[in-house]
Order: structure tokens, then sequence, then C-alpha cells
């Protein structure tokens, strides 16, 4: 008996539809989510509103808050707001196992470091924020690792899943306000691997306040790192 090939779901608008090549997100969600012009921080990727729609080089510009504290991170690749319905795909992604979003939020990240500067030249080592072990048992699968292989993958450069180890089973970030997040993952990662004079890549889902990032690549620096670059699907906008 012949098969029938059935129409897929676009994961944003539900609709049954031909989704785009080897992907979960139909072709007008596409159109309507992802192609976004707004600016963001190089360091941390808040949105800047105020330069909307500028094409000057995004290294040009950098947040007030990051101005008055520079973070660890050198630079922040962001895809796009934490918002809906775009936020449907990380917590899809999350909490019901849809690695083919992981897997488009890598080759998406990848498309925007090819003509990013912060990505010139290119990281020597990709690596995922890692999980506390008790939720990588309960949740079978760390999606920054979903991510991060297909971004590697593509950039043509080492993915390493134990770079970093995640040594305290921190609270939940999202119940925290940002000065408890930063107290909060102070001392929450090791570096397991020589990282001297390289320029590693972090890769996360979701950046909200950015101090597990940031606590990340603090260790990374520590140990020797030159540079680090932070690969993020969504990025929180202010309130």
């Amino acid at each position: 008996m012949a098969r029938i090939a059935l129409p897929r779901q676009c994961l944003l608008c539900g609709l049954a539809c031909n989704p785009l090549p080897q992907g979960p997100i139909c072709a007008a969600c596409d159109a309507a989510y992802w192609n976004e012009p707004r600016l963001r921080c190089t360091k941390c990727a808040l949105p800047l509103p105020a330069l909307r729609g500028g094409r000057a080089s995004p290294a040009r510009f950098v947040c007030a808050g990051c101005t008055r504290v520079p973070p660890m991170l050198d630079a922040t690749l962001a895809l796009a707001d934490y918002r809906p319905p775009l936020a449907r795909l990380a917590l899809g992604l999350k909490f019901h196992s849809r690695l083919a979003v992981a897997r488009e939020f890598g080759k998406r990240l990848a498309q925007l470091a090819h003509d990013h500067p912060a990505c010139t030249p290119r990281p020597d080592v990709i690596a995922p924020m890692p999980l506390a072990h008790g939720r990588l048992i309960a949740r079978g699968f760390n999606q920054a690792w979903e991510i991060a292989r297909p971004l590697a993958r593509s950039l043509g450069v080492a993915a390493e899943p134990t770079l970093l180890q995640r040594i305290a089973d921190t609270a939940q970030q999202s119940r925290l306000d940002r000065g408890a997040r930063r107290r909060n993952v102070a001392a929450a990662f090791r570096v397991r691997h020589p990282v001297r004079g390289l320029h590693v890549g972090l890769v996360d889902d979701v950046m909200t306040s950015g101090a597990t990032l940031d606590a990340a690549a603090r260790e990374l620096k520590a140990a020797g790192a030159r540079r680090v670059t932070c690969f993020v699907a969504l990025r929180t906008p202010p309130d």
C-alpha cells in the first residue's frame, strides 16, 4: 500500500501546512516572526528599540547596563525576543521534548553567526550550558546541547558537551529577582577541560538576566579562555 504524506502542523500557528524544508515552522510564520530587524546590545543581546531598523554595524551598540557594569561575556547573539508565539518553541523543546526545535534554533544561530562580527574568527569550541544532574535525569536531555550540536556542525567547529560542569544544584532562576539570580549562580560551575587561549562559544535556549551565562563565562575566563561568545535562541526583553 502506498504511503500517504500527511501535512505536518507548524509549531507556531498550529495549522497543517508544508513547513520549510527540514524545519518545523511554516513559511508564513517564518516571515512574520523571525525576520526581525531589531538591533541588540553586542554584549548581552538586550533589544535596543530606539535603534530598530538601523543599518550600522551591530558591534557599535552596548546597552546602558553593560556600559555601567561590563559583563564577562564578550558578545551575545540572539535570534529574537522571548515572547509569544516564539516562546512556545522554547517551552515545547524544554518540556515536551520537541527536539526538531533545537535543530531549528541551531541552524538559525549558525546563519546569524556567519555574518556577525562577534564570530570573526569562529569560536574554537562550542559548549552547552550544563544542567544540574537531577534535572538532566528528569528531562532526559540537555536542550542547550541539542542546540549546540547542529550549531557547531554548521560552523565547522568542535563541540564539547562536558566542557562545563554544574557543581551546585541552584534554585530555578525564573523564581528570583536580578540580584538573587547573580548570587544564586556565583559559584555554580567548573571548567573540566583546558580552554587557555581559546575562543569559547556558550549555548543556551533562553537568556533572561544573563546571570547564569555570565557566571559560566567568569569561570571560563578564570581558566584562561581568551574570549567567550554566547549563542542563545531567545532573549527576554526588559519588562
